[in-house]
């Protein structure tokens, strides 16, 4: 469709609220409210597509509560939607002057954000995928929350001021929490194979050394949601593990640090496999300890080993093979043949 020929709109989303910036007769913004629920969705792809009108819609990623409106906006075919990174949007803001924030302000924003940035449309995931991220959202919910009882467990277990009516509350709840995580694998599984290229991606994420079920369903749910098209350095990017340099002149030179500007959830998945892996698997172990003799502090090895296991990830998927270390890392002729002399 003609960027020209579209109207532009911003939507601040709430968990209650639609605040909507549309064009007036003379270009100005025009506000209106829609409540955020079926029937409110409704009234708004009503009014937006009034007339046969054709509208380029930009809104933030806010997770759940602008995800149904997004699925509403994004099945008609006279509207197309971006779902804007909050940084991206709260940067723009600062580079117009904006000095104050509300929702009003944040819609009229945003409908400028759609009219002045490049536009990138949401690909609209299916059910199945949908599905499949709850749970793994559902699945790193309750996981945290069981970490958190196992070290209320083992501080009640050598306290003697603990009564045993709380150490009696934490186990019940232990208890609880790694029924429900199972139940929820086990749903999980169920719609991986319920699809032929999940379950094709899980049992090659499976393959690599250091991810197991929970962390393979994590980062299978998550990468599901990207376009099929985005190379690796937008998956990298994607995951907020692209190097971010600050240096200005020869004054200015602050350490290099990844950008964060990402999918934390991604991020987060990738940890505990890329902490395993460098225990268990030869060339992931010997990329880290190359930086770390390179001087590279031990976390930031970690998190080149995250990136360079995500780099693995995207070439098994486009391959269709299962993992293999040495493209990942060629280790050194001297440890090669050790390790043929052990399996000898």
């Amino acid at each position: 469709m003609d960027k020209i020929q579209m109207e532009a709109c911003g939507i601040e989303v709430s968990a209650k609220e639609l605040v909507v910036a549309l064009s007036g007769k003379k270009g100005e913004a025009v506000l209106s409210r829609f409540a955020n629920t079926p029937a409110g969705h409704r009234q708004l792809l009503h009014t937006l597509t009034r007339g046969g009108r054709r509208v380029r819609v930009c809104m933030e990623a806010t997770g759940v509560y602008g995800l149904d409106v997004a699925l509403s906006l994004s099945a008609h075919p006279g509207i197309e939607l971006m779902v804007a990174n909050p940084r991206a949007v709260r940067h723009f803001a600062q580079a117009t002057m904006r000095r104050s924030k509300n929702d009003q302000l944040d819609a009229v924003m945003l409908r400028e954000f759609a009219m002045r940035m490049e536009f990138t449309a949401w690909t609209r995931p299916d059910e199945n995928t949908l599905a499949l991220w709850a749970i793994a959202r559902r699945l790193e919910a309750l996981t945290k929350q069981c970490t958190a009882e196992k070290n209320r467990q083992h501080a009640a277990a050598v306290s003697q001021a603990i009564p045993a009516c709380v150490r009696a509350s934490v186990a019940r709840t232990l208890r609880l929490l790694l029924r429900e995580i199972k139940k929820l694998r086990e749903t999980a599984r169920q719609y991986i194979a319920g699809d032929a290229r999940l379950q094709r991606h899980y049992q090659l994420l499976r393959s690599m050394p250091g991810i197991g079920a929970i962390s393979a369903i994590q980062i299978l749910a998550e990468l599901a949601l990207l376009p099929t098209d985005r190379d690796v350095r937008q998956w990298v990017a994607y995951a907020g593990l692209d190097p971010r340099e600050y240096s200005s002149g020869s004054s200015v030179n602050k350490r290099t640090r990844i950008s964060k500007v990402g999918n934390r959830h991604l991020r987060c998945a990738l940890f505990m496999p890329a902490l395993v892996a460098i225990q268990c698997e030869p060339h992931l172990r010997g990329f880290y300890e190359h930086l770390v003799a390179a001087g590279k502090k031990k976390k930031q090895a970690l998190t080149a080993v995250a990136r360079k296991m995500l780099h693995a990830i995207f070439g098994m998927f486009r391959s269709d093979r299962p993992y293999d270390g040495n493209y990942v890392y060629a280790l050194p002729v001297s440890i090669t043949n050790l390790q043929a002399q052990k399996i000898a």
